[in-house]
């Protein structure tokens, strides 16, 4: 995955690393530098992207340093006035500093110099904030967490090393004395069981502290930053490099707080390669954080990040940390395909390689982004299952994604081996995500909802089997996080892509184990997803597949029962007792079909094979929620009662299209016709007919499978010939 240019700029960056020691710099020395001041400055007069930038910043700022400085007491959490006041004024300042460095007028270093005496004056007085959560994170004192603590640190250290050289010798020994030694201080001595964590708020907090050491001459928090507050290496920020992300640059907890934690990583990578370029930080691990900023583009579909885990499903590639991470790539890299990226970001970050990749934008020297259809190693060592991501531009633009992934700490679902389908720019088979109004103090103060815990994180809220009503490791994070599942095999090909996975600490007694398959009908420019779950025990359970869709039921096959005057709740726990019944049927054996029209104008059918002992539970979230704070989305589960030994398969097809405003609708009846399932040794048949094609498609399960390897076998009387794992073959023509 982009590995080519990875691997040849790690080495030239290594052929020119010198040896150096953490030493008094001067200013400003951190991400910007005297270099790129001199750089930026000249293209701020000149025409082009970056000058632009430069202006419009300009502009904004300069209304927003006429107001007067607000340094309020904090009261709020998340989202209230002061949460939010005390954020703008990091953002403020720093943006103030970069235009200082760029035009050096000192009015800006001026506004950020009486912002910092006024929190200067403030932070002394302040104890642990008044909103802090009692047994949950670390508090702040100017806000409810110390998470909100360090990004501030983040942020304003920068300002502060933009404007020092505009300072006098007093202003500085008062601004480092009562505030940013003694916030440093809190966040690393005064919070080690924060500072000190292999997670996203330990690298907020040694990545300010570190870069305080650096502005401040105070080597030692660097060392701290970098090793754990005893210089063990059993903590800080290279521990975190080590731990949280996979050899292919996955993190850990997902896309949304991969995006979350890429900041920091990068920046405070950044300070240290302009300060110890003989660190070789972007080396680190074979250029691990490198190989992150590639992973977070590649997590996303039409400029969106899978939601899996705690999510807010409107995050983007066009995040300000993900065009951070874009500008730092492309400088180190020159990769040519990241302005693809940075063009679709409509963001010029005001820094040296900000400047870059503007003036590369300028030359038009774009090359288009080529995703790809990969697997991401979970864990450290890759080794802890993985996440799939399979993709398709047959026909429309398509991916799916396959979580055979480790729980994600905390903020991971019990959701062992779901899927997510994505097509025609719209996401098709959805994850809810995380329940949480972000910084909207109304609900909850902006933090996770109750029914985050509740139901956005139990098995049923996900794509995945069910047994006997309970969630995933009964619930058990410890638990999940120590029991990842398994990745059978992964391969792509031009005939598509299939993955398969298997987990048996889920359950006590139970084996999971699903294939899945994003399979290529070029004859029809068209692809469907094929979808085969097995369920072994040694003693009966109730089974529950839940499929999660956005847009409206349009039509079932078989008959359905609604409950049109009364509803009730599924269950009474582990998230059942949020989904209403609003109907249910059981289909005759044979193909059970479930349509629905998605807002991209599309239909798309799962066909079901049935043995007519499966009950079709149809459901839409919002029981037991008084406060009305989760989304009222739509789903059905396909339940087997007393069952030691299911297979559930099941085929989904994008099909047709719905114009209102043209008033024309093209094949809004499912295209899938017949659909039958085999098993050869470790061959897995599966015959299906499209539009009058039969097609057989074969996946080998076999531990020997491989890419460039072939076997023959038959099937009805016809022999085939398939190489690697995956192969869809045309059997005739009615």
């Amino acid at each position: 995955m982009h590995l080519r240019f990875i691997k040849s700029h790690l080495i030239v960056l290594m052929v020119a690393v010198v040896l150096s020691a953490c030493a008094q710099a001067s200013h400003p020395n951190l991400v910007i530098t005297e270099q790129d001041v001199v750089a930026m400055r000249t293209a701020a007069k000149q025409p082009g992207r970056f000058s632009t930038a430069v202006t419009a910043r300009q502009a904004q700022l300069d209304e927003q340093i006429q107001q007067p400085i607000v340094v309020p007491v904090p009261r709020d959490g998340g989202g209230g006035y002061t949460h939010e006041q005390h954020k703008k004024n990091y953002q403020l300042m720093y943006n103030a500093g970069v235009m200082y460095q760029i035009t050096h007028n000192k009015d800006y270093a001026d506004f950020v110099r009486d912002m910092l005496l006024a929190y200067a004056k403030l932070y002394p007085t302040l104890d642990v904030h008044p909103q802090r959560k009692v047994n949950a994170q670390n508090p702040g004192k100017l806000f409810w967490q110390s998470l909100n603590e360090a990004m501030w640190l983040v942020y304003t250290i920068q300002a502060y090393d933009l404007i020092y050289d505009a300072l006098s010798s007093e202003h500085i020994a008062t601004i480092e004395t009562n505030l940013l030694k003694p916030v440093a201080l809190f966040l690393s001595e005064g919070q080690p069981s924060t500072f000190n964590k292999v997670h996203n708020h330990g690298t907020w907090a040694t990545a300010g502290v570190g870069m305080a050491g650096y502005v401040m001459d105070e080597p030692e928090w660097v060392e701290k930053a970098l090793y754990d507050l005893d210089k063990s290496g059993e903590g800080g920020f290279l521990k975190q490099l080590d731990i949280l992300f996979s050899p292919q640059g996955y993190y850990n907890e997902g896309p949304y707080y991969h995006r979350f934690a890429l900041l920091p990583f990068v920046t405070f990578a950044r300070a240290i390669e302009n300060n110890e370029p003989g660190r070789a930080i972007f080396q680190h691990r074979d250029g691990v954080l490198l190989k992150a900023i590639y992973a977070a583009i590649e997590l996303s579909y039409n400029g969106l990040f899978f939601p899996i885990n705690d999510a807010i499903k409107s995050k983007g590639t066009d995040t300000i940390e993900l065009v951070h991470g874009v500008a730092a790539a492309y400088s180190l890299t020159s990769d040519t395909s990241l302005l693809d990226i940075a063009h679709q970001q409509d963001q010029i970050v005001l820094t040296g390689d900000g400047l870059k990749v503007a003036q590369a934008l300028d030359a038009e020297l774009t090359t288009p982004y080529q995703y790809q259809s990969v697997a991401f190693g979970d864990g450290s060592d890759g080794t802890e299952g993985a996440l799939v991501v399979m993709r398709s531009n047959i026909g429309t633009e398509q991916a799916l994604l396959f979580k055979p992934a480790s729980q994600g700490l905390g903020h991971g679902h019990f959701d062992k081996l779901t899927w997510q389908y994505y097509d025609h720019g719209s996401e098709i088979v959805s994850d809810y995500g995380a329940a949480r109004f972000l910084n909207v103090e109304a609900k909850y103060g902006g933090r996770y909802l109750p029914e985050n815990t509740t139901y956005a994180k139990q098995t049923v809220a996900h794509n995945t089997v069910v047994v006997d009503e309970t969630s995933h490791f009964n619930g058990k994070v410890t638990k999940g996080n120590a029991n990842p599942p398994d990745l059978n095999f992964f391969a792509t090909s031009g005939t598509g892509s299939v993955a398969s996975g298997e987990i048996a600490t889920a359950y006590p007694d139970v084996m999971l184990e699903r294939t899945v398959a994003l399979v290529n009908l070029t004859e029809l420019n068209r692809s469907v997803a094929v979808d085969i779950f097995s369920v072994t025990s040694d003693s009966p359970h109730q089974l529950d597949l839940p499929l999660h869709y956005q847009g409206q039921l349009i039509d079932t096959n078989f008959e359905l029962k609604g409950n049109t005057s009364n509803l009730s709740a599924l269950g009474t726990k582990n998230g059942y007792q949020h989904l209403w019944l609003k109907g249910s049927s059981t289909p005759k054996a044979g193909l059970a079909k479930v349509t629905w029209l998605n807002d991209n104008g599309r239909f798309y059918t799962q066909t079901s094979l049935t043995q007519g002992n499966e009950e079709f539970l149809f459901t839409q979230i919002g029981a037991n929620d008084p406060n009305f704070n989760l989304r009222n989305e739509h789903g059905f589960i396909r339940r087997i009662e007393n069952a030691s030994e299911h297979r559930f398969v099941s085929v989904l097809e994008p099909h047709g299209e719905y114009n209102p405003s043209k008033e024309y609708t093209l094949n809004a009846v499912s295209q899938l016709t017949a659909l039958q399932y085999s098993q050869q040794g470790s061959l897995t048949l599966i015959e299906l007919t499209v539009e009058g094609l039969d097609y057989l498609v074969a996946i080998d399960s076999s531990n020997q499978a491989a890419d460039d390897e072939s076997q023959t076998f038959s099937y009805l009387n016809t022999s085939y010939t398939l190489t690697g794992r995956l192969g869809v073959f045309v059997r005739s023509n009615h």
